[in-house]
Formats: structure tokens, C-alpha cells, sequence
């Protein structure tokens, strides 16, 4: 098949692919040039009852479709995204600003494995069976839930797509899904795929538009019984004022200001290379991004000398070329946000170590949206930029004495999405990670990925858990059937 980007993306509805009802689109930007090269369905209500109807159609027959077949159409997916790598790497790229090369190695082959972890997941999916001695045998069943919503970020756009549309087909539900209007080309690209891999019609309705005229459509709509939603957690308490008095379930991975805590006794080689990638992989534009890094104060300014000196290295440019380590940040709004933030930190009293400017490259990028990578010290832990998701190539330093004061740091924000410990005493290395109020601990590493783990956060950073059996039993509604003997 011959993927490519159209002038005007198409909603995909009941297995056909359809200009909105209303006619209306969005200008679609490449953050790298800041150039408009597509447009996109401005959606509406009209579009959503549409994919509502073509949904609840096609749920009886994939509802009951057999484990196996369901694996047999999942996995052709998986199979048919390996075999389209470039045309959907370039198309992330152009779509979001971050390197070619990321994501050719991770965005794209993390998606096929999304779709290829649950259609065999599926498969091994059990249930329990209570023998209550000679009075009666319990036993669960585990049936789809029926319509779903699913609402991805903009950060890692198929990546995260597919983490939530994937375990909703496995689990027999047909899914209404809607990426982010700012990055909604793979997404787009995945509706071919999964008219070529023979995905029914109706089973999956991609709706492109805004969250104002489309998502909330799809939070509110009484046949929607779940919602899976990845973003910020200003949007996620308002999907949650939403649902929660309709008694939908809900999932909300929303957002985090994660501390990386360095004991003086860590691997310092491995440390410094992994710290450097946590801060500022994808500009800094994922969930699970370092942007507290807390030092033991024995080591502070030796490690704040050589961080500043490894990110000095990071080369910002045009994310086509395979020597820039650094891309564009998303968007013009999200590109002015950040720079208020680090303005913020200035007015605060922070010192700007590194970066902190706007970067104009020469060239095919000379209007694209690129900032410096910034390293801040000075702040304390109640200031706004240490509260406060920044979501951009922006990390700042604090000092702590001994472990006590690590944990308070640490535990200081408001969220608790994740957290790295660094230190060779596996025995502090348990107890911290206990005591730190984050869903995902890494001891030693960042970023490594198990996709059976339960996924999600504490506190402000969400509601739920996603990955393994958890997405399955979120999909799922549980069944108790009792049987006297």
C-alpha cells in the first residue's frame, strides 16, 4: 500500500473515509517550518452521532467474535505498520517536530507492538472460579463494555494512540477515537491500515477536531460508557466533572513533574547519559520526562558542570537530519508557553544555567519552533516552576543533604506520575522507591517499558491504570455467576 498525506485528512467512519459533515477544517502545521501542509476535519456533533451509529452497529458481530480472529485482524495491523516504518516516521515528524530518527526507533515500532501485545494478550486473557466446597462454584465473566472513547495526546501521537485503541479491540469494544488536532497524520494513516488488514467496518471511527467541538462530544454522549484519555490534568477534571455523574469508568493519565534523584554513590557514566535523555528526549515532551533532578549536595556542582557540558552538545535543528539530537516543540501556542515559563522562572529568582532562548535556524526551519535546551538552579520546591508541568526541553536543579531530604523534595509536587533513583545501595534504592509517591519507579534506568506493568499515576497525574491486564480489565466488564451445586 502506498501511505501518503492528502491536502485534506478524512475522518473515518463505519469503515469509510469521509470529509466532515459541516465542511469545515483546521490548518494542520509543521512546527519545524511553521508552515501549513494539510488541513483536518473540523468535527462536530454531527460527525460524532455518525461514528456513534456506525459503532453500535458493528458491536454485536465483533463483540462475538471468536479470540482468535480478533487476534488474526490485530496483529495483520501490527504487521502492516512494520511494513510502512518510513512513511509513518516522516509523517510523525512532520507532524510533531521531533527527530526522524526517534521516531524511526521508537514512535512507529512502539505502536506495532501496542497492536501486537494485545492481540496475543487477548488471547491468554482468564478469569477466576471460586469453589465455595460443596454449597456452589463462582466464576467470572469478562465481557466488552460495549462503546468506548478513546482521546490521545499530542506528544507521542501513534504511540499513544495505539496504547489505547488496541487493548479496546482486543477486548471485543468498537471505539471511537480521537487523536489530537495538532499531530492527527498517523492517525489518519492508521485508517488505511486498518481497512487493508480487514478491520469490520464501524469497529474503529476515528473523528478528527478539537477537543471543544469533538471530544466533548465523546465524553458526554450517554452511549459512550468509558473513557480513556491521555493529556493534561486541567482537561482531565473536566472530562471527569463529565463523566463521573454519568457513572462511566474512566482511565486519566494526566500530567507529572518527575524528580530524578541522585545519590552521590550512583553509576556516575550511566547516570549522566540517562539523565541527560530524560530531560530532554522528544523536547522534553514526555509524560514521564525528569524535570526535577534533586543532587546530593556532595556531588552538586560536579554534576551540575558536566550536565551543562553534555547538553551544550545537543544539537537543535531541522529534525530531517540525522545529526539533530534536538527537534521542534509542537506548536506556536505550546513553543510561547514554554517561553513563559522560563520567564517566569527568571522573575522567580531561578538562574538560567543553559539555553533559555528561542533558536531561529537559516533555511527550510528559519520560521519553525525551536527552543534551547534550559537548565535552571536557584528555585525552591514551592516556586511555580517547580509545581507547575512545563512540558519543554526545561529542567531544573536542587540540592539535597541526606535522604530525608530528598523524599520531601521529591514529594513535594502536586503529581505523581513517575520517578528515577539513582545509587548502587539496593537497599536505599527499595526503600526510596516505597516511600516516593509515583506510579512508575526506575531504579538505575529510564524509559524501559514492560508492556504487562501496570501504567499511571498518583495524585494529580491520574485516575487508573493502563498496560498488561489492567487495560484489559478496564475494557472489560466483570461478571459473577454463581452455580449451586
Amino acid at each position: 500500500m502506498n501511505l501518503s498525506i492528502p491536502a485534506k485528512l478524512a475522518n473515518y467512519i463505519g469503515g469509510s473515509l469521509q470529509a466532515p459533515i459541516d465542511g469545515n477544517y483546521l490548518d494542520n502545521i509543521n512546527p519545524a517550518t511553521g508552515e501549513v501542509y494539510c488541513q483536518i476535519p473540523d468535527s462536530n456533533t454531527k460527525d460524532v452521532l455518525e461514528a456513534i451509529g456506525a459503532a453500535k452497529a458493528a458491536f454485536p458481530l465483533w463483540s462475538t467474535t471468536t479470540l482468535e480472529d480478533r487476534f488474526k485482524i490485530l496483529n495483520k495491523i501490527a504487521e502492516l505498520i512494520d511494513a510502512n516504518m518510513d512513511a509513518l516516521a516522516i509523517a510523525e515528524t512532520n507532524d510533531n517536530g521531533k527527530p526522524l530518527w526517534l521516531s524511526s526507533r521508537v514512535d512507529i515500532p512502539r505502536a506495532s507492538a501496542n497492536f501486537r501485545f494485545f492481540a496475543t494478550g487477548i488471547m491468554h486473557f482468564s478469569t477466576e472460579a471460586h469453589n465455595m466446597e460443596d454449597k456452589a462454584i463462582n466464576y467470572t465473566l469478562r465481557q466488552p463494555i460495549g462503546v468506548v472513547g478513546c482521546i490521545s495526546p499530542w506528544n507521542l501521537p501513534l504511540y499513544l494512540f495505539t496504547w489505547k485503541i488496541a487493548p479496546a479491540l482486543a477486548a471485543g469494544n468498537c471505539v471511537i477515537a480521537k487523536p489530537s488536532e495538532v499531530t492527527p497524520a498517523t492517525a489518519y494513516l492508521l485508517s488505511h491500515i486498518c481497512r487493508e488488514a480487514g478491520l469490520p467496518a464501524g469497529v474503529l471511527n476515528i473523528v478528527h477536531g478539537t477537543g471543544q467541538n469533538c471530544g466533548s462530544v465523546i465524553v458526554s454522549h450517554k452511549d459512550i460508557k468509558a473513557i480513556s484519555f491521555t493529556g493534561s490534568t486541567r482537561a482531565g477534571k473536566e472530562i471527569a466533572a463529565v463523566a463521573a455523574p454519568m457513572f462511566k469508568k474512566m482511565s486519566l493519565e494526566l500530567g507529572g513533574k518527575n524528580p530524578n534523584i541522585i545519590f552521590a554513590d550512583c553509576d556516575w557514566d550511566k547516570m549522566m547519559r540517562t539523565t541527560l535523555q530524560s530531560s530532554f528526549s522528544n523536547q522534553g515532551q514526555i509524560c514521564l520526562c525528569g524535570s526535577r533532578i534533586l543532587i546530593e549536595e556532595s556531588i552538586y556542582e560536579k554534576f551540575k558542570n558536566e550536565f551543562i557540558a553534555r547538553a551544550k552538545k545537543l544539537t537543535v535543528g531541522d529534525p530531517l537530519d540525522d545529526n539533530s539530537k534536538q527537534g521542534a516543540v509542537v506548536s506556536k501556542l505550546h513553543y510561547e508557553k514554554i517561553l513563559a515559563c522560563i520567564e517566569l522562572a527568571k522573575q522567580e529568582g531561578g538562574k538560567i544555567l543553559l539555553g533559555g532562548k528561542a533558536i531561529q535556524l537559516t533555511g527550510r526551519c528559519e520560521n519553525g519552533y525551536f527552543i534551547e535546551p534550559t537548565i535552571i538552579e536557584g528555585l525552591g520546591p514551592d516556586c511555580r516552576t517547580n509545581i507547575e508541568e512545563i512540558f519543554g526541553p526545561v529542567v531544573t536543579l536542587q540540592s539535597f543533604v541526606n535522604e530525608e531530604e530528598a523524599l520531601m523534595l521529591a514529594n513535594y509536587s502536586d503529581y505523581g506520575l513517575s520517578a528515577t533513583i539513582w545509587t548502587q545501595d539496593i537497599t536505599k534504592a527499595n526503600r526510596i522507591a516505597a516511600t516516593v509517591q509515583s506510579g512508575i519507579i526506575w531504579i538505575n534506568c529510564w524509559l524501559i517499558r514492560d508492556l504487562r506493568t501496570p501504567f499511571g499515576g498518583f495524585k494529580n497525574s491520574g485516575v487508573g491504570r493502563e498496560g498488561g491486564w489492567d487495560a484489559l480489565r478496564f475494557f472489560t466488564e466483570p461478571k459473577n455467576v454463581c452455580i449451586e451445586l
